[in-house]
């Protein structure tokens, strides 16, 4: 028996809202979904009139949702937003190599121009050639350290204002879980935010952050859009997939679950005496960092030096397996 949309129009409705257990017809659906997003970005003051805005574009349905919505508010509210897409391919085939064509076609679709960079050109490596060095246990750690990088480098080259990145409210959630689990208490701070920024640094915004999954991937459906939906053929492995599978066995107890961690995650309060690591500038790279090495430099020394596991070690370890590689060193001798 057909269910009357509860927005009250007169149409039939094709979708029950996750969120708020509403039943919709996709018009309904598609304004409340556009109006939360512009609602998103008005009240964390995302843009400023006038900047340039780089998409982190992976071809994914976050991404792609993230840069149909922003052209389509932008034009909509009059933002005075230059849109650009920002695409980081990291070497792993029959993976990025697919979706960076679907990315392609959609900087064809929104009129967007595209800048592509590959970790190959970046650090020397890829991801399949990191993979073989360091096993699937810790691939992760790596793809994500340097990707964080590769995004902000982009952005240096495309002298941008501001980076847009398709984390949805599953995603932060997760992290929230994760860096709790973790004990990770400054992830923890800025997890959370709408905005995060150091000085010196591009700021990075999240205008999905109170989006579900589930309606990112009706809208994608609903509107036609063109995304990839392989996932990641290293991804298994990953930690975040266990606290993902944690929170929708959560989500299927308690819809509401999603937000409330977030929410839970905005009120979290460090204590003062708490000692928090200061943001500074990496000596070897220039790029920000908490440390006098940055993480993409360290993890990227031990690949050089055959000693993949030193940036993932307790950095008192990582200092003395450094210290023993250079003892290990053949000392060149001279031939009279």
């Amino acid at each position: 028996m057909p269910v009357e949309c509860s927005a009250g129009c007169g149409k039939n409705a094709v979708l029950k809202r996750p969120k708020t257990g509403d039943a919709l017809c996709k018009d309904c659906f598609f304004w409340a979904f556009e109006i939360e997003v512009h609602n998103t970005i008005t009240n964390g003051r995302l843009f400023r009139p006038g900047s340039t805005v780089a998409i982190a574009a992976s071809g994914g349905k976050d991404s792609t949702v993230l840069a149909y919505i922003l052209k389509l508010l932008n034009e909509r509210h009059q933002y005075g937003l230059k849109l650009v897409l920002l695409s980081v391919d990291e070497g792993i085939t029959g993976y990025r190599d697919d979706s960076l064509e679907t990315v392609k076609q959609n900087c064809m679709e929104y009129e967007m121009p595209l800048k592509i960079l590959s970790y190959e050109e970046l650090y020397g490596w890829t991801m399949d050639a990191i993979v073989k060095e360091v096993g699937r246990s810790n691939n992760c750690t790596f793809c994500g350290v340097f990707r964080r990088q590769a995004l902000e480098r982009g952005a240096s080259l495309l002298k941008v204002d501001c980076v847009a990145t398709g984390h949805n409210a599953d995603d932060i959630a997760e992290t929230v879980l994760m860096n709790i689990l973790r004990g990770d208490i400054a992830r923890l701070q800025r997890c959370v935010a709408i905005v995060t920024e150091s000085e010196d640094a591009i700021p990075r915004c999240k205008p999905l952050k109170y989006a579900y999954e589930k309606e990112i991937v009706m809208y994608a459906y609903f509107k036609r859009l063109t995304y990839f939906s392989t996932e990641c053929v290293f991804a298994p492995n990953a930690y975040r997939g266990h606290a993902r599978a944690f929170l929708k066995d959560l989500e299927k107890i308690r819809p509401t679950s999603i937000i409330d961690i977030i929410h839970s995650g905005e009120q979290l309060s460090v204590h003062e005496n708490v000692r928090l690591p200061v943001k500074g500038k990496c000596s070897r790279c220039g790029f920000i960092s908490s440390q006098a090495v940055c993480k993409p430099c360290t993890l990227l020394e031990g690949l050089n030096k055959g000693l993949p596991r030193l940036g993932i070690i307790k950095t008192s370890r990582a200092i003395r397996a450094r210290q023993d590689a250079e003892r290990a060193r053949p000392v060149p001798t001279l031939d009279f």
